[in-house]
């Protein structure tokens, strides 16, 4: 069964905008499902992932696309490069929108090239897994600083439980992991042996699997936490350098986020290494080896895994609707913390996120660190598991995490 995608939107636009559009995300999120059902009567498809294709891709380019001419849908683009100046040219003779249509797995080899070879003529459009709100079938939009849209959206959605919320989290959000007949153990361990055969080592030469394996492992118990590549070299037993390469990987394949601090020259105390974040919540608890909702629930990782589905579903809410996610958060050698600030318009929005229905009113004693910045700051609150919106004070609200 298909689920809309809030993204649809997106490519259509963009597809009455750009002669190429280029749908990228890590595998399983559901590029291709959508663009094919997006796909108008009459668009060719081919895949790269066929051995038979890609040799024909990358040894007689010209040939390929004349085998395969537009609208055409490219899938895993990624292993056949040689294509970009052929499609340059035909789209620059034909002045026509749409033409192409490509996906790729990966961002990290082809990004340069594609900006260099199709400057002006390609949108890019980065796709994560199923939001919450997808998943439920309500309308979605990026989350922001508005009380008022809060509480819209309190009107559209279905309230969830402390359960209800794991258990989404435990399930993650790749579209097969809520198919009829998923088998979890089968599907990550199939996922995990794809993303190292074919993403990584196909295309990083990678020299050490297993060592790689142990390295996504240690990154997804970090989940939450801030980076700190001797720690994850030390764990890993590999070189810090190596653990700096190794985590721009999992970064440009769209497995994990770094949340950045935010920085402002007002603040002179502030700590400077990014956070990082898995994605997908599922494939999080596969690699740190949690058998069910419940014993991860009461875990110690019980926090991490709330967060880290907070900072998701945030980020995924605005590649949904086509936006850069303004994401950011905040933490000074005085200890003080935010979790997430949103920056729009000049506006910082703070937000602190707590595994709790009954947050206390001190968990947002940190706001008032951002006056130093001397830019406004606007409403904020605590992401929690309230059952509605509710305020704390005139400028902040408790939010309940199924709202985002």
């Amino acid at each position: 069964m298909y689920i809309s995608r809030h993204l649809e939107q997106v490519v259509l636009r963009a597809n009455d905008m750009f002669p190429v559009l280029m749908v990228t995300g890590p595998r399983q999120v559901g590029k291709t499902t959508m663009l094919e059902k997006l796909a108008e009567e009459g668009r060719n498809y081919v895949s790269l992932d066929s051995r038979i294709n890609r040799e024909m891709a990358q040894s007689e380019p010209e040939l390929f696309l004349q085998r395969y001419p537009p609208p055409v849908l490219i899938d895993e683009f990624q292993y056949a490069q040689e294509l970009l100046p052929y499609i340059k040219i035909n789209v620059d003779k034909s002045k026509r929108n749409g033409d192409y249509w490509l996906t790729g797995s990966q961002m990290f080899h082809m990004m340069k090239h594609v900006s260099e070879s199709l400057a002006g003529r390609v949108a890019i459009i980065p796709m994560q897994g199923l939001s919450n709100s997808e998943i439920e079938g309500v309308p979605g939009g990026a989350f922001t600083g508005d009380p008022l849209d809060w509480l819209a959206r309190v009107k559209t959605r279905k309230p969830q439980n402390l359960q209800e919320v794991y258990r989404r989290i435990f399930m993650g959000s790749m579209p097969g992991a809520h198919s009829g007949n998923f088998d979890r153990e089968l599907f990550f361990s199939s996922y995990v042996d794809t993303y190292l055969q074919r993403d990584i080592w196909d295309l990083t030469q990678v020299g050490d699997e297993m060592s790689f394996l142990r390295f996504i492992s240690v990154c997804a118990a970090r989940t939450g936490k801030q980076v700190n590549y001797a720690e994850l070299a030390k764990d890993v037993g590999i070189s810090a350098p190596t653990a700096k390469q190794w985590l721009s990987i999992l970064l440009t394949t769209g497995i994990v986020v770094l949340l950045e601090p935010y920085f402002n020259n007002a603040l002179k105390r502030i700590v400077k290494s990014p956070k990082l974040y898995f994605m997908d919540t599922g494939l999080c608890a596969y690699l740190t080896r949690w058998n069910s909702a419940e014993t991860m629930e009461v875990s110690a990782m019980t926090g991490q895994f709330f967060e880290t589905y907070a900072v998701s579903e945030i980020i995924k809410s605005y590649y949904n609707v086509g936006r850069r996610p303004p994401v950011f958060y905040y933490r000074d050698t005085d200890q003080k913390e935010i979790d997430l600030i949103l920056e729009a318009d000049n506006i910082l929005y703070p937000f602190e996120i707590k595994k709790t229905a009954s947050p206390d009113r001190s968990a947002i004693r940190h706001f008032e660190t951002l006056r130093r910045t001397n830019k406004e700051i606007g409403t904020g609150g605590v992401i929690c598991l309230t059952d509605s919106v509710y305020p704390i004070n005139k400028e902040n609200y408790y939010v309940p995490v199924w709202l985002i």
